[in-house]
C-alpha cells in the first residue's frame, strides 16, 4: 500500500492521470473511444432506445455496447444494480475501467489478502452528475392510482395515497449523487466526495475539485468526472422543450446533422456515456511504477449570464480559460490543440466562439480542434470526462484525431472534416460551457 503523503501547508502536489474509464456511443473502454475518433466513425445513428416518432429528433447516440453495470461490480453488490439508474451504472462501470487501466487495486476487487493501492482514506471521489431523468413505466404505475371518479388525474389524491406507490427506495435511484455514492461504497473510497450538478460542466468540474483535493494532500486518488443519460422519454422530451435538439428525420445521415461553430447548425443530438479517470499525486504515482498518460496543470472556472450578446455571455468561459492557464502557468501561444465544446447550437457556440477568440485571437484559426459531439453527441454531465480521456490519449500517442463536420465552421476556428494526423502536443486546453451557464477548463501537458 501506499502509505499517505505528509502534507505540508504552502505545498501543492503535481497531479496526473493514470486511468482512463470510458463507457461511450464508441463503445466501451478508451480503446474504443480512441479508435472510432480516430477513425472519424460517426456513432450518431436512428435512436432505438425509446420510440422517437413522436419527437422533433429521431437519432442519438447511444452507449449500445453497454447494457448493464452487473458486469462491472462484485458480485455481492449486483443486488443494487437493481437500485442504479442508467447514470449511475455507466459511472459504477466507468470507475472499474479507471482502476483497472491505473492498475489500482482496492477494497471491491481486492483478491483474498490482497494489498491495497491506498488507504481508503486517501482515495477520493468527486462525480458529476446530470438531472436524472425517471422512466416511465415506473412513474405511470404510481400515477395511475390516482385519478378521480371520471378518471383525470387527481394531484389530490396523488399527495394523499397515490405517492406511495412508487417502487420501494424510488429515490435512491434517482438522486444525483447516487453515481458517486456507489462508486465510493464498491471501491471503499473514504476520502473527500462530492456530486456536482451543473449541467454539461459537470463532468469537467469535479476533475479540477479531484486536481485540488490532491494538491492540497487531503487525498492520493480521486475517481473525477461524469456520466449521464438522457435517451428515456423524459430525458429527451425535456431537451426537445429547451429549444436545442436538431429536428431530424430517421433515415438522415448521422454524420450530416451536428455542425458545430457554423452558422447553419440546427442543433445537438443527444448521447449518453461518461467518463472517469484516475487522478493521483504525481509522487504516490512514482512510488507505485504507474505509468501516467498526462499531467493536469491547471483549472478554471467561471459563471456566463444567460442573457446579452455572444460576448456577454462568453464572460464566464474567458474567466474559466484564463484561470486554468494563469493556474498552470501556460500562455495561451502554449496550446497546441483544443477539446472545445461545440455542440452545434447556434447560440451557445456563438458564445464559445467568442470566447476562444478573446483569449487566442487571429492565433484560434490555426489551433486544431478536437470535436467530440459530431461523434458522439452531446453527453452532457458525461462530456467532461470523456473529453479529458479523449485529450490524455491524444497527449500520449502525439495523434490528432480525425474531425467530423457536415457543414462548413467559421473560417476563425479550425473545425472542418480532417483525417488523424501526427502532431507535436504538449499541450492542450479542455473547456466546456452549460445551459446554465457554468463553464469550466482544464489545461493537460504530455510533461
Amino acid at each position: 500500500m501506499v502509505s499517505a503523503w505528509a502534507y505540508n501547508r504552502g505545498m501543492s502536489r503535481r497531479v496526473v492521470i493514470t486511468g482512463l474509464g470510458v463507457v461511450s456511443p464508441m463503445g466501451v473502454g478508451i480503446d474504443a473511444l480512441w479508435e472510432g475518433l480516430c477513425a472519424g466513425r460517426c456513432a450518431i445513428g436512428p435512436m432505438t432506445r425509446i420510440d422517437a416518432s413522436g419527437f422533433a429528433c429521431k437519432h442519438a447516440a447511444e452507449a449500445k455496447e453497454f447494457s448493464s453495470a452487473r458486469d462491472y461490480v462484485p458480485k455481492n453488490y449486483r443486488k443494487a444494480v437493481k437500485v442504479m439508474a442508467r447514470d449511475t451504472e455507466i459511472a459504477v462501470a466507468a470507475a472499474k475501467l479507471a482502476t483497472e487501466d491505473a492498475g489500482i487495486v482496492t477494497k471491491g476487487y481486492a483478491e483474498e489478502n490482497a494489498a491495497l493501492t491506498y488507504e481508503p482514506g486517501r482515495l477520493g471521489c468527486q462525480i458529476g452528475a446530470g438531472l436524472i431523468n425517471a422512466e416511465v413505466p415506473e412513474l405511470s404505475a404510481a400515477l395511475s392510482t390516482a385519478t378521480d371518479g371520471a378518471g383525470a388525474f387527481s394531484l389530490a389524491k396523488w399527495g394523499a395515497s397515490a405517492v406511495n406507490n412508487l417502487t420501494p427506495l424510488w429515490m435512491l435511484k434517482y438522486l444525483p449523487n447516487m453515481l458517486a455514492c456507489h462508486v465510493t461504497i464498491i471501491h471503499d473510497a473514504r476520502g473527500p466526495s462530492n456530486t456536482l450538478t451543473c449541467s454539461e460542466a459537470s463532468g469537467l468540474l469535479s476533475i479540477g475539485e479531484s486536481m485540488r483535493v490532491i494538491e492540497q494532500g487531503r487525498a492520493d486518488a480521486c475517481f473525477a468526472g461524469g456520466a449521464e443519460s438522457k435517451l428515456n422519454h423524459m430525458g429527451v422530451l425535456r431537451m426537445q422543450l429547451s429549444g436545442r435538439v436538431a429536428p431530424t428525420e430517421g433515415e438522415e445521415d448521422g454524420a450530416s446533422i451536428v455542425r458545430p461553430f457554423d452558422k447553419d447548425a440546427r442543433g445537438l443530438v443527444i448521447g449518453e456515456g461518461g467518463g472517469i479517470v484516475m487522478l493521483e499525486s504525481e509522487e504516490t504515482a512514482t512510488v507505485r511504477g504507474a505509468r501516467s498518460y498526462a499531467r493536469v496543470l491547471g483549472f478554471g472556472a467561471g459563471q456566463s449570464p444567460s442573457r446579452g450578446d455572444a460576448a456577454r455571455r462568453a464572460e464566464g468561459m474567458v474567466v474559466a480559460i484564463r484561470s486554468a492557464l494563469r493556474d498552470g502557468d501556460v500562455e495561451a501561444a502554449e496550446i497546441d490543440a483544443i477539446v472545445p465544446h461545440g455542440a452545434g447550437v447556434l447560440r451557445d457556440d456563438e458564445a464559445e466562439l467568442a470566447a476562444l477568440r478573446e483569449v487566442f485571437g487571429d492565433r484560434l484559426a490555426s489551433i486544431p480542434l478536437m470535436l467530440m459531439s459530431p461523434m458522439v453527441g452531446e453527453l452532457s454531465a458525461g462530456a467532461g470526462g470523456v473529453a479529458v480521456a479523449a485529450a490524455a490519449m491524444a497527449l500520449r500517442h502525439q495523434m490528432l484525431p480525425a474531425r467530423v463536420h457536415g457543414g462548413s465552421p467559421d473560417a476563425r476556428v479550425l473545425a472542418g472534416r480532417a483525417e488523424k494526423r501526427p502532431a507535436t502536443l504538449r499541450r492542450i486546453l479542455v473547456v466546456t460551457n452549460s445551459l446554465g451557464g457554468q463553464n469550466a477548463a482544464l489545461v493537460l501537458s504530455s510533461e
